[in-house]
């Protein structure tokens, strides 16, 4: 029977187990060594001992030692600060459940390098993964990161796929951080992931930008719905400001001002039942006014510490069952989010079988969208929850299963090259709307130019879209729970706008944000239409007023155009938008206002500014050359500034 303090005591470690570096202690298999310098940390009565051990430093590497002064320097209590976020984000990193506000820096590169390869010593000495299991759960609840039951639950959901995943790769501490937190993370002399897609020998059109269509030509519209996050166990009254990753479930006793509202609430909770089924009766009573429905993913709550693979097809089914009461005779079509599966960000590619295969999920799409989709588009969902099919005569809509690029995804350490062979399928069905003189729009979960996608395939897709911009009229994505959009460029300048990437709002407020949902006008379904986005309409219900008062109202937010004072919405136009917001405050602010779907965000400092206009300008991952151009002193400014960007997931 293992046990943890006996485990603690043969590792020599003379320091507190409340100590923040204690992590580290807890993780590794030799002595630590002490430093000539202890260092108070912070608040607390503790000391932090050096990081490196024995054997590295008696083989004279001066700069280990010198990371290891400067680390515990007590002059640098800031860098502390990072470390001790370095050590919550590579919790939440290696559990899969969110990337927290910090990413790759010096600090949290070299302190993952130091976990994962201890972490790797452990498997290759034949420790047992309920050892390891508890020595990750023991430290996350060492170090606050969640509560016991939280940290607990955790270790269960994630161990046995990460384990699997680190005991069959070879890869070096330095390329899993890579993965992990960014290719910023990987030195000159360490390889990375290098894959390229096949294009067919087919010469590309000449570009053709899109024009106004004639006075008076047929329009349609489409109704966008993303991130719902439906929990069956809100409960109104309940504790709404909890120490979990989701609250309003507990049936206890809490001051006023920690109830969670009747309607939902701003803080660390999900969409009531309730309230979804108002927002889709408000939309069936007028679905005469839209001719289809988008759907992008992200069905269950964020309890993501306590789901199973049944819960997750309940919620599936719950959710189709909505669609189908209220649009009984309304097209859908979906995409798979993050959240689907079980675990959390869980998404083997189809080589990876018996009981880990993520069949069971797959087989659990094509059985619920059946009523939406062809049999031909049924059976590649089976494969890797990806297909394409036909809006209109003239439109094709071809659907991603985007956690193929999704860095949360241990499974792509096994093989990150086009899982499922979804990118040259893409290239594929591409191919065969410009043979036929077709037009295409994408749909997907997670935006391509965010750093949760992978780089590789990021910039693959990237390369995809430019060579196909004639075909594609639109690309559409959820993931964030903001309201943005992404402007991708020609490969060869990175100048010419060629494509737009939207990023609808989500329909949860998870977290501090309204509710929301978006309906695209499209140029309309006629003989030579390009069925381009003419605009977009987003519209948000206002959560505190909605507790206040009592009832829901659904309002109006923003037309794109007449809110930005647009005559189009094409990629040129947004790119101009890009333009103006980076000189003109005012318009800056409206669209960081629209970002939370109206939701009080403050006022956007210089850091807000670069973030937002470099979201802009990114529709491919870790490419801080798309945003040179905004005024930085150097790309070290830009990369800092990225790191602080939260994500939701």
């Amino acid at each position: 029977m293992f046990n943890f303090n006996d485990f603690m005591m043969e590792r020599s470690i003379l320091i507190p187990l409340t100590c923040l570096g204690c992590f580290w202690c807890v993780i590794s298999a030799v002595p630590v060594v002490y430093a000539p310098n202890r260092l108070t940390f912070l608040e607390e009565h503790h000391s932090i001992n050096p990081i490196h051990y024995t054997q590295e430093l008696r083989e004279g590497d001066k700069s280990l030692q010198d990371k290891d002064h400067y680390l515990y320097s007590s002059t640098n209590k800031q860098t502390i600060i990072l470390y001790e976020k370095s050590l919550l984000m590579f919790l939440r990193k290696l559990f899969s459940y969110g990337q927290g506000t910090l990413k790759a820096s010096w600090i949290t590169c070299h302190f993952c390098e130091l976990v994962a390869s201890q972490i790797h010593n452990m498997i290759a000495n034949n420790a047992s993964w309920d050892d390891i299991k508890l020595v990750v759960g023991e430290s996350c609840k060492l170090l606050k990161q969640e509560t016991p039951r939280v940290c607990d639950g955790l270790v269960e959901e994630f161990a046995p796929e990460v384990l699997t995943v680190l005991a069959n790769t070879n890869f070096s501490s330095e390329e899993l951080c890579s993965f992990l937190l960014g290719p910023e993370c990987a030195g000159p002399d360490v390889p990375t992931y290098h894959w390229n897609v096949t294009f067919p020998p087919v010469p590309q059109p000449p570009p053709v930008y899109p024009t106004p269509p004639k006075p008076g030509s047929p329009r349609f519209k489409f109704l966008h719905l993303t991130d719902i996050h439906f929990d069956a166990e809100y409960k109104e009254g309940s504790t709404a400001d909890c120490n979990e990753p989701l609250c309003c479930r507990d049936d206890s006793n809490t001051q006023d001002y920690k109830k969670a509202g009747k309607f939902g609430d701003y803080r660390k909770c999900d969409m009531p039942l309730w309230s979804l089924e108002n927002m889709f009766s408000v939309l069936a009573a007028q679905s005469d006014s839209f001719d289809y429905i988008i759907w992008t993913g992200d069905l269950p709550p964020h309890n993501v510490w306590n789901q199973s693979r049944t819960d997750q097809v309940t919620t599936l089914k719950t959710i189709v069952g909505l669609f189908h009461k209220y649009f009984p005779n309304k097209p859908v079509f979906p995409s798979l989010g993050n959240h689907e599966s079980s675990p959390v960000n869980s998404f083997p590619p189809p080589y990876v079988t018996n009981n880990e295969s993520i069949s069971w999920l797959y087989d659990a799409l094509a059985d619920q969208w059946k009523q939406w989709l062809p049999t031909g588009a049924l059976e590649t969902v089976r494969w890797g929850a990806y297909y394409v099919t036909s809006a209109f005569p003239g439109l094709r809509i071809i659907s991603l299963n985007m956690n193929y690029c999704n860095n949360q995804n241990w499974w792509m350490l096994l093989n990150s090259t086009d899982p499922a062979d979804e990118l040259q399928w893409l290239i594929s069905v591409l191919q065969a709307a410009e043979n036929d003189g077709v037009k295409v729009h994408i749909l997907g979960h997670i935006p391509p130019g965010i750093d949760d996608c992978l780089k590789i395939w990021s910039w693959n897709y990237y390369n995809i879209i430019s060579r196909y911009q004639n075909t594609i009229a639109g690309q559409f994505f959820g993931h964030t729970h903001f309201d943005s959009f992404s402007v991708f460029y020609d490969i060869e300048t990175l100048k010419i706008p060629i494509s737009v990437a939207y990023v609808a709002p989500s329909v949860t407020p998870y977290t501090d944000l309204n509710m929301g949902y978006r309906i695209y006008t499209v140029d309309g379904n006629y003989q030579g239409s390009s069925f381009q986005v003419l605009d977009h309409e987003t519209y948000f219900m206002n959560l505190s007023r909605a507790n206040e008062e009592g009832k829901m109202t659904w309002e109006f937010e923003y037309s794109a155009k007449e809110a930005y004072n647009m005559s189009s919405v094409y990629p040129k136009d947004w790119d101009e938008l890009i333009k103006i917001m980076s000189v003109n405050n005012t318009v800056l602010e409206q669209y960081n206002k629209y970002y939370t779907k109206s939701r009080n965000s403050g006022k956007c400092d210089k850091t807000c500014r670069t973030l937002r206009l470099c979201e802009m300008r990114s529709g491919r991952s870790h490419d801080p050359s798309l945003c040179s151009n905004l005024g930085l002193k150097d790309e070290g400014d830009l990369k800092h500034l990225l790191s602080q960007q939260p994500k939701h997931c």
